[in-house]
């Protein structure tokens, strides 16, 4: 089989979906990888390192995708790169099935479309699961830039001078990255407090040093958020949320959002007024702006000032600021994914996995994700 691994095109984007490690051993497998020319370069991966590998280098995208079987990627193709895939070829990334619009495209080329972000949360799966290992890179990475935009240090410092407190951090969201988060935070010498839709994450949060604030919740709210995935709650669940969280806002020094519902835009958690009540030189940063942002004053994609001195923070792709490490963990996640289907025989596609048939999005001309129909 030839591999194809072309360079990301959406702004910002500096991941690549393979790095030398994963094509040398796609290689000793006996297939072949043909990568393009600075696909690397932004994860400080240079194309030597890809042709030592056993990768073939090629000039553009299109020579690239002309030759693949199977193409990896970051991010979902545009439609004018859907046009220079093979028909027939397999496609693997985090292809944003809720918000992707050119499945009815791949389909036309009897593409074979796997959405990485589908992936059922299984420990079978774990080794697979993209978003948990970005996430785990986009929680450590909210910590850093926090201490970027805030003014002051982050741990207690006892100095000659006087002594400095440890900022106070709130961390909305006990997800992969939350916990990342309040345990990157604890690390920096902050005083750390986390908040979530499901009681269970409390044990997870006091685990790492933090503590754990609690919306008083009924028995049914408990039972309906106790999974892997916090749901939308009710409206009177969010006015309690709203009052506590307004509460610890007005302490916090900065606030780390992560909550996210799959499908949906994400939940907004802080509103212009708890923005209002903070302090001057406070921090927010929302690591859900690119699905429509946790804080009512976030702004996808860039950095605000507010009124009365809190800077909010909507960067897009945290992991994306760590690139090679990101670019890492996520060429290894797809080479797993890979594996139940591509062998040294040859490639088979199984739709009797429950892991290939969750997260095959198009296949033999349809449209299979149901929520694109």
């Amino acid at each position: 089989m030839n591999i194809a691994i072309p360079a990301e095109r959406l702004a910002g984007e500096t991941r690549v979906a393979a790095t030398p490690e994963t094509v040398k051993k796609l290689v000793a497998m006996g297939h072949a990888v043909v990568v393009e020319q600075g696909a690397g370069l932004a994860a400080a991966l240079p194309d030597a390192a890809f042709a030592e590998a056993g990768a073939t280098l090629a000039a553009s995208r299109a020579a690239v995708l002309a030759q693949g079987d199977i193409v990896l990627t970051v991010r979902p193709l545009p439609d004018d790169a859907i046009a220079e895939l093979k028909d027939g070829a397999v496609l693997i990334g985090q292809l944003a099935p809720y918000q992707n619009t050119t499945f009815p495209a791949l389909a036309a080329k009897k593409v074979s479309a796997f959405a990485m972000e589908l992936l059922p949360r299984t420990t079978r799966a774990q080794s697979m699961d993209v978003l948990s290992s970005q996430n785990n890179i986009a929680g450590y990475r909210a910590v850093l830039l926090a201490t970027y935009y805030y003014p002051r240090f982050m741990p207690m410092l006892m100095t000659a001078a006087g002594t400095v407190k440890p900022a106070r951090v709130l961390i909305m969201g006990v997800g992969v990255a939350g916990l990342q988060a309040i345990a990157t935070a604890k690390r920096l010498g902050a005083v750390v407090e986390a908040t979530d839709v499901r009681p269970s994450t409390k044990e997870q949060v006091e685990s790492l040093g933090a503590k754990f604030i609690e919306v008083p919740m009924t028995e049914e709210e408990k039972k309906a958020n106790d999974g892997v995935y916090a749901r939308e709650m009710s409206d009177d669940y969010k006015r309690r949320q709203a009052e506590l969280v307004a509460k610890h806002a007005r302490q916090a020094d900065i606030i780390i959002t992560t909550a996210l519902i799959p499908g949906k835009k994400a939940p907004t958690l802080i509103s212009a007024d708890i923005v209002a009540a903070m302090k001057p030189g406070s921090v927010i940063i929302d690591i859900a702006a690119e699905a429509g942002g946790n804080c009512a004053l976030t702004v996808p994609g860039e950095v605000q000032r507010t009124d009365n001195g809190v800077t909010v923070v909507g960067v897009y792709n945290l992991p994306g600021q760590v690139a090679a490490d990101a670019s890492s963990l996520y060429a290894k996640n797809l080479l797993t994914f890979l594996s139940l289907m591509l062998s040294k025989e040859g490639f088979t596609l199984n739709l009797e996995d429950d892991l290939l048939a969750a997260t095959l999005v198009t296949h033999d001309g349809q449209v299979r994700f149901a929520a694109a129909n």
